[in-house]
């Protein structure tokens, strides 16, 4: 369920709480696959099954920064910016992939807005995420995320 926020003073005010949590999406390895091909990284972890059923992960494994990628779908479930003008992508301050998400899982993100600062012409903020798989122990992805909204 989206929360949202009208304006940068609204937004100001979600500091420091948490934004919940996202729906599921399956990890499907047509994703998989369509991302070797936009990367060029088709290393056989990723896309070859048969292959990679003999391997580490006893399935084909999601590239990390493919699980990356998806933060922004998955966060964009949980706040919606309106009234502002702009809304960039500003970077990461940390990112670890403890657990392999493999072929067919499905992963969401929880989320909490940890800080909004001001910047020249509007507001950057600190998402820190975990991008959780369904029944794992371990999170696909832990991060803090960067992004500006301009007025």
């Amino acid at each position: 369920m989206s929360l949202t926020v009208n304006g940068l003073d609204e937004l100001k005010k979600l500091a420091g709480g948490d934004l919940g949590t996202s729906e599921w999406i399956e990890v499907t390895q047509e994703r998989i696959n369509t991302f070797a091909d936009a990367t060029g990284d088709h290393q056989w972890i990723h896309v070859d099954p048969e292959r990679a059923k003999e391997g580490p992960f006893g399935a084909p494994i999601a590239h990390g920064y493919l699980t990356l990628s998806l933060f922004i779908p998955l966060f964009t479930e949980l706040l919606d910016v309106q009234g502002v003008t702009t809304k960039v992508n500003y970077g990461l301050n940390k990112v670890r992939f403890p657990s392999p998400v493999k072929a067919g899982s499905r992963i969401r993100l929880v989320a909490k807005l940890a800080e909004v600062e001001e910047v020249p012409g509007g507001v950057q903020i600190t998402v820190e995420g975990a991008i959780e798989i369904e029944g794992a122990a371990k999170p696909a992805a832990v991060l803090q995320s960067l992004s500006r909204f301009y007025a």
